[in-house]
């Protein structure tokens, strides 16, 4: 059973870094395309982060995080991070990591198929 377990969420002033970790057991994220994605209250649910995890496998960002957050991946751990920094208080959310297909775009929930339970970030002004 595939299962996906996220990890390195809490509470930081705006400014802060959080690494969050994906970790995935019996799927490999290799060749697939991996993402991540994040839901505040009241808001739908978006894309922040997404790359396909072959060879020459492309990354995605949302205009709204690039060049503070980075996507990257462990394959030895089957492990997908997001590092992010300089974090706002826009970006308090739960973030939820996921597994699938690029289908629609790295930043479309339409090709993941495997979706973890989330963990929330929190930043404070």
């Amino acid at each position: 059973q595939v299962q996906l377990m996220e990890s390195g969420g809490g509470s930081v002033q705006a400014g802060g870094s959080l690494r969050l970790s994906c970790a995935i057991t019996a799927y490999t994220i290799s060749g697939y395309c991996m993402g991540w994605f994040r839901q505040a209250p009241g808001k739908e649910r978006e894309g922040v982060a997404g790359r396909f995890s072959g060879g020459g496998g492309g990354t995605s960002y949302a205009d709204s995080v690039k060049g503070r957050f980075t996507i990257s991946q462990d394959n030895a751990k089957n492990t997908l991070y997001l590092q992010m920094t300089s974090l706002k208080p826009e970006d308090t959310a739960m973030y939820y990591c996921a597994a699938g297909s690029c289908v629609g775009g790295r930043l479309s929930e339409r090709g993941y198929k495997f979706w973890g339970q989330g963990t929330q970030v929190t930043v404070s002004s």
